[in-house]
């Protein structure tokens, strides 16, 4: 007897929830695997004095954080006492269920506009890493399996913390040289960060892979937390200010994620191991002046 085909559901709708929702919606239509329908939860809003899920269940867009793009007609609607705690590890230990993530240099506007971009999975059970894959992949969308699940998705969050710190340096008009001295250094501590912290084998193979490098380069050259950052540097407002004027109800994950992992850092008594990461969380939290990111950069250590 066949097997019951498998249930997608999509849990969030901003710009990222919306990408993915148009590669799955098209790709359940030609596997048999998977069942036809997708479900999309959605965070309701009202846009223009109609909720968000009505306009994507009858208009198939998400005019607020996808605009332009047609989605297919099948998708309807911390750190712990410990230290490091991923996402990840919650939601495994809340729901008994094996969790694999998805990181890469995948700008949302791109994926959806089908522009060729490369992604990586992480994912502890091989099996279900590969089962994502065959969800996800088209011919524009090349995704890479791995075993490292923890290191990827480190990634995903220590990259924004690196493009915080490159967006400060656009605010100074330093140069490409600096910026590109920031994406470096800035990944000799991603890494470092996830020997230290990750309980399993973290392979430095993982950090060349899209959701290492690639994403790292693309976040500190077109993301939001690069964009929010040089204009703090500019303007002198509030990082909480320019989250409310910038991102149109998006969330900036840069600044949050410094604080959490200086708190780790600090428990540890590494902060002077890990400077650049160091003097994003008191540049945005403690006053220290945006000019220092310079001196930061001037005073790394070459081994860390």
């Amino acid at each position: 007897m066949a097997a019951a085909p498998l249930k997608v559901c999509i849990v969030g709708s901003g710009n990222w929830g919306s990408a993915v929702a148009k590669i799955i919606g098209n790709n359940v239509k030609k596997l048999q695997k998977f069942a036809s329908t997708v479900k999309m939860w959605v965070f309701e809003e009202t846009v223009n004095g109609r909720k968000l899920t009505d306009i994507i269940n009858n208009d198939h867009e998400n005019v607020k954080y996808l605009p332009g793009h047609k989605l297919p007609e099948n998708v309807g609607i911390d750190e712990g006492p410990e230290g490091l705690k991923l996402i990840s590890d919650i939601i495994r230990e809340k729901m008994g269920i094996d969790i694999s993530v998805l990181m890469g240099a995948n700008i949302a506007s791109e994926v959806a506009a089908e522009k060729f971009c490369e992604t990586t999975i992480g994912s502890k059970v091989m099996e279900n890493g590969l089962l994502f894959k065959e969800l996800l992949q088209t011919p524009n969308f090349r995704i890479t399996v791995v075993d490292d699940a923890d290191t990827v998705e480190l990634c995903g969050a220590l990259k924004n913390i690196v493009a915080v710190g490159a967006g400060f340096c656009d605010g100074l008009r330093c140069g490409d040289n600096t910026k590109a001295a920031v994406i470096r250094l800035g990944l000799m501590e991603m890494i470092a960060f996830a020997k230290i912290f990750c309980r399993g084998q973290v392979s430095t193979a993982t950090f060349l892979e899209s959701c290492g490098v690639a994403d790292l380069i693309t976040t500190c050259y077109g993301g939001r937390n690069r964009r929010v950052a040089e204009a703090f540097a500019r303007t002198g407002k509030t990082i909480e200010e320019l989250e409310k004027e910038m991102l149109n109800g998006q969330k900036l994950q840069g600044p949050q994620t410094s604080a959490e992992v200086y708190r780790i850092l600090s428990q540890k008594g590494l902060t002077d191991r890990f400077p650049l990461f160091t003097a994003v969380y008191q540049i945005c939290y403690e006053g220290r002046p945006v000019q220092e990111m310079l001196s930061c950069l001037q005073s790394h250590p070459e081994h860390i």
